[in-house]
């Protein structure tokens, strides 16, 4: 599998080489764009806008317009010596605890595994979180651009969550959320129904199901068959239906059996 990124997470003096690699795999349909006209694929191409003529990637440089219409170049070499430290090092400048940090921060988890001889501070480090119930808040510099993120322990390894920057949320005043009167009764019965569907979490439970009705639709395509629509779009809930829909809904929920916790998870 190859490595996104390679460095050392540093706290204090401590430095452990390691490798990140991205938690997760593409599991989506490949769709190609295609000329309506006779189906061949539409390729896009890269045009200098002085001659009009293709630009193949070899003579492609990241530029930046300090003026208008002048540029200084730079290229990677350029980047890495802006500081050195920081392109090679994921720096935990605090430890907090991970209920401070709300979920609205996080962006995307990353495996961080250790490079030949660092397993015995990655160790370290993976248990000392454990022991102090804490996370790594840090810093590091990928794609050019420093990154937030926390580090803390998942099962035998550390992960790496990436977090965005408090001005890289949504201002609360950008959206419209008008203020309700919720009544006794609606807030016990919608209690009840959250109470009645409640289980324990459990990855293995959920799989992409439209992915599945997409690749449904497209075999019918391919031999020629109708597509008819499945389900309904649901409808906006009118106000003076939510406590007959709620109810109705009580009815017509069945209540989750409670898993009990495996061994691990109680040990």
């Amino acid at each position: 599998m190859h490595a996104l990124w390679k460095g050392s997470i540093s706290f204090g003096l401590v430095n452990i080489p390691v490798k990140m690699f991205s938690t997760g795999k593409e599991n989506e349909l490949k769709f190609v764009m295609l000329h309506k006209k006779d189906l061949s694929q539409i390729r896009y191409a890269r045009i200098c806008k002085t001659d009009g003529a293709e630009v193949p990637w070899n003579e492609i440089v990241k530029g930046f317009e300090y003026q208008p219409g002048e540029y200084v170049v730079l290229n990677q070499e350029d980047f890495d010596k802006a500081n050195l430290k920081k392109t090679k090092s994921i720096e935990i400048f605090d430890f907090v605890k991970e209920s401070e940090i709300n979920s609205i921060y996080y962006v995307k988890p990353y495996i961080l595994e250790p490079e030949k001889g660092a397993s015995k501070t990655y160790v370290l480090l993976q248990e000392a979180l454990i022991k102090s119930k804490k996370i790594g808040l840090a810093k590091y510099v990928v794609h050019n651009r420093e990154h937030l993120a926390v580090i803390k322990p998942y099962k035998n390894m550390l992960i790496l969550n990436q977090l965005r920057y408090e001005e890289e949320l949504l201002k609360l005043n950008e959206v419209d959320i008008p203020a309700e009167k919720i009544s006794p009764k609606e807030m016990a019965i919608a209690l009840q129904l959250i109470d009645q569907q409640t289980a324990k979490f459990k990855p293995s439970d959920y799989r992409d199901t439209y992915h599945e009705e997409i690749k449904g639709i497209i075999e019918q395509k391919a031999k020629g068959r109708k597509i008819h629509p499945k389900g309904q779009a649901p409808q906006p809930t009118k106000v003076q239906d939510i406590m007959s829909l709620l109810k109705e809904s009580l009815k017509q929920t069945p209540a989750r059996k409670k898993r009990k916790p495996s061994f691990r998870e109680t040990a």
